[in-house]
């Protein structure tokens, strides 16, 4: 406890110095979606000039009622790519979660807290640059508490369950043996209405058997769900882009450039949806993105839970001009 204490403290204090610093501001939905008035906001962003001898950029995010949200260190301004230690807090200033990143992906130790600021659980991620790590149970539990401070897990082994933001509902239970998933498990995703049934081994998932609401099963082996993906792969997507982009003309004559951050729902069928701008350039590149993904083929759609699932995506597309 001593290390995570120590490590909050080390996050804040570069508070002290950023005030004089050049700052970029940004004000920011839940969903990740740029507003441009406060009112609007559900958060706010500061991104400050890297400390002397460092070249990473200070992040401080606020609540509205002023209290922090998140502190931590990236290596671009906009979005964030996080490096080191991140600390994130809940609305009433308690500390909510100390995690460790490089190139913006969980790697090392994550500490996470319950709503009273007492450690919840302590869980390692593998430094291997893979984003779907969370999704694949890619970590191991190294330990967890109930609500009174008990251990439930201790060195990776133990009887874990994981609750929902709130800490009122389990999602998923079952044996945790050195740090990994051991036989059976079940839980309940009221978010997505299903409850399940599952088999580890060694941490890796054996089978599994899945209940709607609407009283249909489905069962899966291996996997508990898939992301979506462009036919062909992130390579060929970007083939897609670099050959149907077309740089608007107004924007090349005044050399207006930038990154535009989209999201959309790759549905069942693998067709895209609701596709929206959710970080602008300017109007002429905001639309030629959309449009561009607009016309894109069908994509592979992603499973979960043995069934093809609607699945939330976000994607950059960069605007540059070559010299």
């Amino acid at each position: 406890m001593k290390q995570v204490l120590t490590a909050l403290l080390s996050l804040t204090t570069f508070l002290c110095f950023a005030q004089t610093k050049k700052m970029n501001v940004y004000l920011l939905k839940n969903d990740g979606k740029y507003v441009e008035l406060r009112d609007s906001a559900d958060y706010i962003r500061t991104v400050t000039e890297p400390d002397s001898g460092s070249q990473l950029y200070n992040i401080v995010e606020y609540y509205l009622n002023g209290k922090k949200k998140l502190i931590g260190k990236s290596s671009k301004i906009d979005p964030p790519v996080f490096e080191g230690q991140c600390a994130r807090f809940y609305k009433n200033g308690a500390r909510q979660g100390l995690t460790s990143y490089r190139n913006g992906l969980k790697a090392g130790v994550e500490y996470e807290f319950y709503p009273n600021g007492k450690l919840y659980q302590e869980k390692e991620y593998p430094d291997n640059n893979d984003q779907y790590n969370d999704l694949t149970d890619n970590f191991l539990i190294k330990t967890e508490l109930d609500s009174l401070g008990t251990k439930v897990v201790d060195g990776g082994n133990g009887y874990y369950k994981s609750y929902d933001a709130t800490f009122k509902s389990v999602v998923e239970e079952g044996s945790v043996k050195d740090g990994k998933k051991e036989g059976a498990w079940k839980g309940y995703f009221k978010n997505v209405g299903v409850a399940f049934n599952e088999n580890y081994k060694d941490g890796k998932l054996v089978d599994g058997t899945a209940t709607f609401k609407d009283g249909t099963t489905s069962t899966y082996t291996r996997t508990r769900g898939t992301p979506p993906q462009y036919k062909g792969g992130l390579d060929a997507f970007y083939q897609y882009l670099g050959s149907n982009i077309v740089y608007p003309t107004d924007e090349r004559q005044n050399n207006i450039q930038g990154r535009v951050i989209l999201t959309f729902i790759v549905e069942k069928d693998g067709s895209l949806s609701e596709i929206k701008v959710i970080k602008s350039v300017s109007r002429n590149i905001d639309d030629e993105a959309v449009r561009v993904m607009k016309n894109c083929r069908k994509w592979l759609p992603g499973t979960q839970f043995g069934q093809p699932a609607r699945v939330f995506y976000t994607q950059p597309i960069n605007f540059a001009l070559s010299n």
